[in-house]
């Protein structure tokens, strides 16, 4: 699937709003600005009436919002290589079709004068309760802790879209679980609904290391795509002989458990102490366990979320083992 190569943003006017953007043949009304990083930002956009003739076919389409409300994400592309990246996202999110990942529902790709050589334009559902790592900084300000029953609830739906994405043949890798990554939509009186976003990081991912050079190589692209804290410690200290395969993805998602439980990261306690190094502590596997809530979460949990923080790739579990056992728990605790 190729990008989709239009000029028809000359309306775009500025950052805060105010602006038409055409994506395609459908034309957003840009709202405010909801976020940003990098060369990125994300808008919330309302896409106008579209066309009649155009209605009929777009009343069925998948993701179509009843508000016409959207999420956008404008990518400022001045070289070939951030070019080749987001084709390569776009073409990575358009792979998968799972209710816990977030789809990509349009996209638009475009030539500008000026500083940059392109911008890209990526649509896709809004999520405005924020992610993980927000609630996370709203409740550690509380000191208010998910229970049991919700920690579980949350971790089952980011397994389930991470299973989708290790099934592929070959398996596909996420490389950047973390709280910042996972959307989370409250429902009154039910267990908030997680979806994993953001695959511009994602690949396949099983690779044979060879070398030493081949092994500089990966820990130089994880530098750059992998988030420290959440980052495998193969993926710091790659072995000039290796074979990396899906289980990065689960020393990041029982990162993301322990995060779930704690509001925060397991490791980078290290980087508040004297001679700490977060890199030490990942690749030696060094857990501290801060204040929970009270009652404690059940050792049960604590004991999952070491299985997967193993430093040895291969004593990690398989996505499919980890969903195994996240329905033992919630069997256990949910009954």
């Amino acid at each position: 699937m190729g990008c989709s190569i239009s000029g028809l943003n000359a309306l775009y006017e500025s950052a805060t709003g105010g602006g038409d953007v055409w994506i395609n043949e459908r034309r957003f009304r840009v709202l405010r600005q909801i976020g940003e990083g990098g060369f990125a930002f994300v808008y919330l956009v309302r896409e106008q009436q579209p066309a009649s003739d155009a209605a009929p076919a777009r009343r069925h389409a998948a993701h179509v919002s009843e508000d016409g409300i959207y999420a956008m994400k404008k990518v400022l592309i001045q070289s070939k290589e951030q070019l080749d990246l987001v084709r390569e996202e776009i073409r990575v999110s358009s792979l998968f079709n799972h209710p816990n990942l977030l789809p990509l529902i349009d996209h638009a790709i475009i030539a500008v004068k000026g500083d940059w050589s392109h911008e890209a334009y990526l649509l896709f559902p809004v999520h405005l309760d924020g992610t993980l790592f927000d609630n996370a900084n709203i409740m550690l300000s509380r000191k208010e802790f998910y229970s049991t029953a919700d920690v579980l609830q949350i971790f089952r739906q980011m397994c389930e879209g991470l299973k989708h994405m290790h099934s592929f043949d070959p398996p596909y890798a996420h490389n950047d679980v973390k709280p910042g990554n996972v959307l989370i939509t409250r429902r009154k009186g039910q267990a908030p609904v997680a979806t994993l976003m953001d695959f511009g990081s994602a690949r396949p991912a099983r690779k044979q290391i060879r070398s030493r050079s081949e092994a500089l190589q990966l820990q130089e692209w994880a530098a750059e795509h992998c988030s420290a804290p959440y980052r495998a410690p193969e993926l710091w200290d790659c072995p000039s002989h290796a074979d990396i395969d899906e289980r990065t993805d689960i020393w990041s998602l029982g990162c993301t458990l322990y995060a779930i439980m704690f509001n925060v990261s397991p490791f980078e306690y290290a980087l508040g102490e004297s001679g700490g190094s977060l890199q030490l502590a990942i690749v030696n596997g060094q857990l501290k366990w801060p204040a929970g809530p009270s009652p404690p979460y059940p050792d049960e949990l604590r004991q999952f979320v070491i299985w997967m923080l193993q430093p040895q790739p291969a004593m990690r579990p398989h996505i499919g083992d980890v969903v195994l056992h996240v329905d033992k728990l919630i069997t256990k605790y949910l009954s």
